[in-house]
């Protein structure tokens, strides 16, 4: 399951540095910082996104190329220079899934966590959380891995969230608890969050059946 790709990622660090002006003018506005404090604020935090999306472009570049450490260099300066840019949390992801793939478990489960713990916005926070489950899943660390998918709320994501502990649950060799949490995924009102037919697939290989569509049920 693929929760941002890069390009989804890239944006939704648009949307982010949108939705922050909001904040940045309202702020300005209600402080009366005057004029000319208004305008050294709004053109530094520009500079500073303008600066961090570069590096981020750059970071996605280097993976995509496979010059991993040159990507792993870029990531580590937007977060030492740009942490209160959403870049910093993106490029964190980015890192992640690089060191996943390269059988680097342990500093994934790292980044991932940082995000998870850290990052202003609430749905890369949630996306980290997803992940982590997943690489902590990876390591044997199969209770571990259900803690942190155990959250009071989880809103629109509770799909996914379900499908993740799934997965966690059939590593770890309940078949039962597997299937009864993909039910629940598919069951929900996912709005595209999960892939239903992989889905369908899933319950039918531990012997469940995938519940009817609506057009079946009118049928």
């Amino acid at each position: 399951m693929s929760e941002l790709n890069e390009q989804e990622q890239w944006e939704r660090a648009k949307q982010l540095m949108g939705e922050l002006w909001i904040y940045i003018l309202g702020g300005l506005a209600l402080g009366g910082a005057g004029l000319w404090g208004w305008n050294w604020n709004k053109d530094r935090v520009e500079k500073r996104a303008t600066e961090a999306s570069v590096r981020y472009e750059e970071a996605i570049d280097a993976f995509t190329r496979n010059d991993k450490p040159r990507g792993l260099q870029l990531v580590e300066e937007i977060n030492r220079d740009y942490a209160s840019t959403p870049y910093a949390a993106l490029a964190t992801l980015v890192a992640a899934r690089t060191h996943v793939e390269a059988n680097e478990l342990d500093k994934a489960a790292a980044g991932l966590k940082s995000v998870m713990d850290t990052a202003s916005d609430p749905e890369l926070r949630v996306i980290a959380r997803l992940r982590y489950a997943r690489v902590q899943s990876a390591q044997g660390k199969y209770d571990d891995a259900l803690a942190t998918l155990k959250v009071t709320e989880a809103g629109e994501f509770a799909p996914r969230f379900a499908d993740t502990r799934g997965d966690v649950l059939l590593a770890k060799g309940d078949r039962a608890g597997a299937l009864k949490e993909y039910l629940a995924a598919r069951t929900g009102e996912s709005k595209g969050q999960v892939d239903t037919e992989l889905l369908d697939l899933k319950i039918r290989d531990l012997g469940g059946t995938p519940p009817k569509t609506p057009d079946e049920q009118e049928s």
